[in-house]
């Protein structure tokens, strides 16, 4: 399947299913040096709030490689996806030694779990597809809903400003395809949703979260994939360092493909 056919499908449920007919969701956080920076800054935040015994929801999980990782050191972890190709995926690498309770569904309908039942709220997917603002405040609800009360959860964004540049840095003809208002200064929101900084922060603080951190997850990886992944192991090692140390200056934030905000419900809930 192609894009062209990808935009003829009007089901928005349906579109996203297919559209990992397309991408590899399997591959995408490990294919590389620069491809694995994303997936090392969120686990490492992630286990900032991990306690003994702590349960896990992951909504949209993909092809599981946050459950996977940690399921296999000894977390309870539920997940749920929606999307047919990463299913089958993810099913083929559930084992005894690595156990995770995978569900296909919505993360517009979570009714499935108890309110207050989680420690951890992963939405790392549902946020990239979801056109409509209603529908994204409803899927931020029931993430606030099924999370403890001093739970966590976290949120994923692609940052709409770095995309053009990476973009750019692809295709040195692109200001002049059909994907980027001249006018607006916006991308064309397809088949992903792209936000600015100040988007995701207005989207979370309307649906009642109160933000603990905002990280740059991958910062100038993608636009660095290149140089990144010829570098030796010593010099990795480095650059995640000074990745670290950047990725959560106010100054930096914006120039990173994707986005990682965390956050808890906030007083007023």
């Amino acid at each position: 399947m192609d894009f062209n056919k990808l935009r003829e499908i009007s089901n928005e449920t349906e579109q996203i299913s297919k559209t990992y007919e397309i991408f590899n969701e399997e591959s995408r956080l490990n294919c590389s040096k620069a491809a694995r920076v994303e997936f090392l800054t969120t686990v490492k935040y992630i286990e900032q709030y991990l306690t003994p015994n702590a349960k896990i929801l992951d909504i949209g999980a993909g092809a599981g490689e946050y459950s996977l990782y940690f399921a296999k050191k000894g977390y309870d972890v539920n997940a749920i996806e929606l999307a047919d190709n990463n299913i089958k995926v993810f099913r083929k690498k559930i084992s005894a030694d690595c156990p995770v309770a995978l569900r296909q569904g919505n993360a517009l309908d979570l009714s499935i779990y108890d309110d207050k039942s989680f420690d951890i709220v992963l939405l790392f997917g549902p946020l990239y597809h979801l056109h409509n603002e209603a529908d994204r405040q409803k899927c931020i609800s029931e993430a606030k809903r099924v999370c403890k009360d001093d739970g966590m959860i976290f949120f994923a964004f692609i940052s709409h400003d770095m995309v053009i540049l990476t973009e750019l840095g692809y295709n040195s003809d692109f200001f002049n395809g059909s994907d980027y208002n001249h006018e607006t200064l916006r991308l064309e929101d397809f088949p992903f949703v792209f936000f600015t900084v100040d988007e995701c922060r207005k989207m979370l603080s309307n649906g009642g979260i109160a933000v603990v951190k905002e990280i740059a997850a991958d910062g100038l990886s993608e636009l660095m994939a290149e140089k990144i992944n010829l570098l030796d192991d010593y010099s990795y090692e480095q650059y995640l360092k000074y990745h670290f140390y950047c990725c959560e200056k106010p100054e930096l934030l914006g120039h990173s493909n994707h986005l990682l905000f965390i956050g808890k419900k906030s007083a007023a809930c």
